[in-house]
């Protein structure tokens, strides 16, 4: 029997994270089937780049469980405040730990923009058994959030001031759409991301199957085929008529990704 066009959201599953973060989790499928982890981007949900964009339906379609993240500072998740919480080795930690509280021996692994950084340092992290395979979209070469002028988002988020820098009214925009996002959290995100190299290390890439992904109107499109060619297995996917912020919705993308995924 063919599965609802629209994903339904089950009830988040809450994982500790090691520093004591509450992570919020959802899952479709059956435990004997190969599963996906799949991350979402800076300021989105679990909900907004995975369930309400088909990729949820479609993977489970090609025969695969999906268990999504609402990385912390979003969705259901505990929102910190301080910049410290958003280390980019915090991040990787709770993906880690999400596979070890679902005793999970091996995944596949999608993420999208702040989600594919994350999974970049995933692959590198984790074990090449535990984690098989990845598709990585809108994953820049440059510091992540860099662009945004944290000062413009704090004045916004503490006094409701007017966001003039236009990458800056983008992000905000972005994360006002969001229901439950909170400025602040987001924030403290972006600076936190800044105290690492959080940059792909093209020295030493990850050595799984790879798909590479952005969309043509991305102004970080030339950077993300850059990575895509200089990590040895990896393919490159231009997602047509898309920019940062509609790629995951895009059905050129999802079509590949699951492909690769399931494969």
């Amino acid at each position: 029997m063919p599965l609802p066009l629209v994903t339904e959201m089950p009830e988040p599953q809450y994982v500790m994270s090691p520093d004591g973060i509450r992570i919020a989790t959802y899952s479709w499928g059956d435990e004997d089937q190969p599963t996906v982890i799949a991350v979402h981007g800076f300021a989105s949900s679990a909900k907004d780049n995975w369930a309400a964009t088909g990729w949820v339906r479609d993977l489970q379609s090609a025969g695969l469980r999906v268990i999504a993240i609402d990385q912390r500072g979003h969705g259901a998740s505990e929102k910190p405040t301080e910049a410290t919480a958003y280390r980019m080795g915090a991040l990787v930690a709770d993906v880690a730990t999400v596979i070890d509280t679902y005793t999970l021996e091996q995944v596949r692994y999608l993420g999208y923009s702040l989600g594919a950084r994350v999974g970049w340092h995933v692959l590198k992290t984790l074990r090449e058994d535990e984690v098989e395979r990845a598709v990585l979209g809108g994953i820049p070469d440059g510091k992540p959030l860099g662009r945004l002028d944290l000062d413009q988002a704090r004045a916004y988020a503490d006094h409701g001031v007017e966001v003039t820098d236009p990458v800056t009214r983008n992000y905000v925009t972005l994360a006002d759409r969001v229901p439950g996002n909170e400025i602040r959290a987001l924030v403290a995100l972006a600076e936190g991301m800044r105290f690492d190299h959080a940059d792909p290390d093209l020295g030493a890439p990850p050595h799984q199957p790879l798909l590479i992904a952005a969309g043509s109107e991305d102004r970080i499109l030339e950077d993300a085929r850059g990575i895509a060619d200089r990590t040895p297995g990896a393919g490159f996917l231009e997602i047509p008529k898309r920019h940062h912020f509609n790629a995951p919705g895009a059905r050129p993308f999802r079509e590949a990704g699951v492909a690769f995924l399931a494969a």
